[in-house]
């Protein structure tokens, strides 16, 4: 049970984006440009930073969601995301990935703890500096979004498959599909 009063039937930051429309509709469009506008990072790497962010901060929610839509979004290759979670070396992902989720793991720690030195490596595997700068930037989202959606004790589905569920729906419409339903 949610530690304050949000609206029923809207799990993780759905509902606080119900209960607060002011902020939640720019929580939407930072999730829509990070994870879905204009991006050297394909829709698919973008999605596997915020779920294995998610993962390490231990937010069902987030992990839940974000793992849904990567899975979704890499098709036949889905067990990639729960491989990424238990053992990233031996994930089939391209070591430039790995490297930017090498970062990113180091964001959710601390932003501090990310060195020049796994910034050159990144690049010395073809990372640009807008990848670099684009996988900091999501992982320090997702760092507040797993605190708020946690920080509140919001609800998370129990229906089966009700992640794959939220997830066609992001995949097919965007987070910005979302805006009706939340806002309406």
């Amino acid at each position: 049970m949610a530690y304050i009063d949000i609206p029923s039937g809207f799990p993780g930051i759905a509902g606080l984006m119900k209960y607060r429309p002011d902020t939640g509709k720019l929580l939407l469009e930072l999730s829509e440009t990070l994870l879905r506008g204009d991006s050297p990072l394909s829709l698919e790497e973008r999605e596997i930073i915020a779920a294995y962010v998610s993962h390490r901060n231990e937010c069902n929610f987030c992990t839940g969601v974000h793992g849904a839509v990567a899975k979704q979004l890499l098709k036949n290759d889905s067990n990639v995301v729960d491989t990424v979670y238990q053992n990233l070396e031996s994930a089939n992902i391209t070591d430039k990935l790995k490297a930017l989720l090498k970062i990113a793991a180091k964001v959710q720690l601390d932003g501090k703890q990310v060195s020049e030195d796994d910034i050159q490596q990144a690049k010395n595997l073809g990372a640009t500096d807008r990848e670099i700068h684009d996988t900091v930037l999501i992982a320090a989202a997702f760092c507040m979004f797993n605190r708020y959606v946690d920080g509140l004790a919001t609800t998370i589905p129990k229906e089966p498959g009700a992640y794959e569920q939220i997830a066609c729906q992001i995949v097919e419409s965007g987070y910005s599909g979302s805006k009706e339903l939340l806002f309406e």
